[in-house]
Formats: C-alpha cells, sequence, structure tokens
C-alpha cells in the first residue's frame, strides 16, 4: 500500500512540475518574441538558451506531444 501512495505522489510531482515547465516555456517563448520585435541580440540568446533547457527537462520527463 505504500508503495501505491509513494507513486501516486510521485506522478503528482511530476505533473506539477511539468505544469510548472509549460507555463515556463510560454513565458521564454513570449520573452523571445519581445526580444525578436526589439533586436536584442543578447536576450534572443538568452531565451533560446533557456528553451533548449526546458525542451530537454520535458524530453527527460517523456512530457512532450
Amino acid at each position: 500500500m505504500k508503495q501505491v501512495v509513494h507513486i501516486i505522489r510521485k506522478e503528482d510531482v511530476e505533473k506539477k512540475l511539468i505544469q510548472g515547465l509549460r507555463l515556463e516555456l510560454d513565458y521564454e517563448l513570449a520573452s523571445l518574441f519581445d526580444a525578436i520585435q526589439i533586436q536584442d541580440q543578447a536576450e534572443i540568446d538568452k531565451s533560446n538558451a533557456r528553451l533548449i533547457e526546458i525542451h530537454q527537462e520535458l524530453g527527460a520527463m517523456n512530457a512532450l506531444h
């Protein structure tokens, strides 16, 4: 029984982490869009780097659709 509860809690934590990463993904995409609009190369590079990190994290969790 403890194992079942542990698995359910782990899945719940993973779902919340995925939701948080997806929110961060949306924010970072908006930041990238803004940086492109004002042609701020430093901000573009920063957003791209973070988007790659988020993509890798989601991929490691098999959360990409």
